[in-house]
């Protein structure tokens, strides 16, 4: 029983069944017409090896990665249709940005505003005023000023991981669906990418509710029993049960880490989609963590590189200056501060959001690519010469 479903293209209804079995052609099926959409029919899963070119001279076929004196693999849109290399990857979510611009910082830019904006506002009249620890106090009243100074900043960072998580929700939506076309050479709109992506955003956010709840709960968990002890061994032994818990949260968060793209381009529900990255993931851990930190890692030196001179020009435009800043007596969340900050903010935002929803799509695709020859598909969906829209005989076909 085939338990790998197909993709399902933009456009396209959500299957009801499994995948078909269809075996790689021994020869290509020359059939220029373009495909409505990505069928969800299936090969079995194995090793990647793309359809050799037919017989006669010059290229012929589609093209593909191979040795000496193979054509390199064909390449419809942003990626080559064969498995993907780090920088192959990164390069397709940055030639996504660069190829489909308009539609892609038209998203990202007004959902940084309207985050931003939140944010801003939740930082001037909601937020707490900073806990002074007094320097002069004693361990005892020291250490109680710490843990309500470490309660404060705990509490005020919720409001602010709100408004993330439903900017992460609308970007991840509508630019997998962008990145999905960008991979065929089409062109998508913003009204497009929405209307694919509505039916499921519900899903989408239990996906991204479920993982950092989940997450949280283990590292939670771990840290109970320190937490019913209390004192200073109390306190330590929760440190060493959160110690002990992070790994297996990152190894969860990276297991689940494609769920997301699973669900937006497979139609998947919440616990399907969770299933399906378990599989895509299985074996390949440690690559998809390298990639997913690398990611991470570049996007947060981006964003620094925009902010801190942002930061510095709005401690200077402020009134109480950078030397108010050094001596303490700049005003907390200034007017000036926010607006300079918040524009910094949204720039990064509008940079590092489809670099990072293009790696972890572009990863799922190549995942796919690897295990299941979702290169197959995606060629006869793309419409290239030789990869052929019909099924060879003998081929079991899903439900539809």
């Amino acid at each position: 029983m085939n338990d790998t479903p197909g993709w399902a293209s933009p456009g396209s209804a959500p299957s009801e069944g499994q995948g078909a079995q269809v075996p790689r052609p021994a020869e290509p099926v020359d059939q220029t017409g373009p495909a409505s959409n990505w069928s969800s029919k299936q090969p079995p899963a194995g090793q990647w090896s793309a359809p050799p070119p037919p017989p006669g001279p010059g290229w012929g076929g589609p093209q593909h990665h191979g040795g000496w004196g193979a054509p390199p693999a064909a390449k419809p849109g942003v990626i080559p249709l064969r498995p993907l290399s780090v920088g192959e990857i990164l390069d397709g979510a940055v030639s996504t940005l660069r190829a489909h611009w308009r539609t892609v910082l038209g998203i990202t830019i007004t959902v940084s505003v309207v985050a931003e904006i939140g944010n801003i506002l939740v930082t001037r009249y909601l937020l707490p005023d900073p806990v002074e620890i007094d320097s002069d106090a004693d361990s005892e009243e020291a250490l109680r000023q710490a843990v309500d100074s470490l309660q404060s900043s705990t509490l005020s960072l919720v409001p602010m991981m709100i408004i993330a998580l439903i900017a992460t929700l609308f970007t991840t939506a509508l630019l997998t669906m962008v990145i999905s076309r960008s991979v065929l050479g089409r062109p998508v709109t913003i009204a497009e990418a929405w209307q694919e992506a509505r039916p499921q955003l519900p899903q989408l956010l239990g996906v991204t509710l479920l993982l950092p709840l989940m997450a949280a709960g283990i590292v939670t968990v771990a840290a109970l029993p320190g937490m019913a002890l209390g004192g200073a061994g109390g306190a330590a032994l929760a440190v060493l049960g959160i110690i002990a818990a992070l790994p297996v949260a990152i190894w969860l968060m990276i297991r689940f880490t494609l769920a997301p793209s699973a669900l937006m381009l497979e139609r998947q529900g919440v616990i399907a989609a969770l299933r399906r990255s378990a599989k895509l993931v299985s074996g390949s851990w440690w690559r998809t963590f390298g990639i997913v930190l690398l990611t991470t890692v570049l996007s947060t030196i981006v964003s620094m590189i925009i902010a801190i001179p942002f930061s510095i020009v709005a401690l200077a435009a402020d009134d109480g200056g950078v030397g108010g800043f050094v001596s303490g007596d700049l005003p907390a969340y200034s007017w000036t501060y926010l607006i300079i900050t918040g524009i910094g903010a949204i720039i990064a935002s509008s940079i590092t959001y489809p670099i990072t929803a293009g790696v972890y799509v572009l990863l799922y695709i190549d995942q796919r690519i690897r295990r299941e020859a979702l290169d197959i598909e995606l060629g006869r969906a793309a419409g290239l010469p030789g990869y052929g829209t019909e099924s060879p005989p003998g081929a079991t076909t899903g439900s539809q």
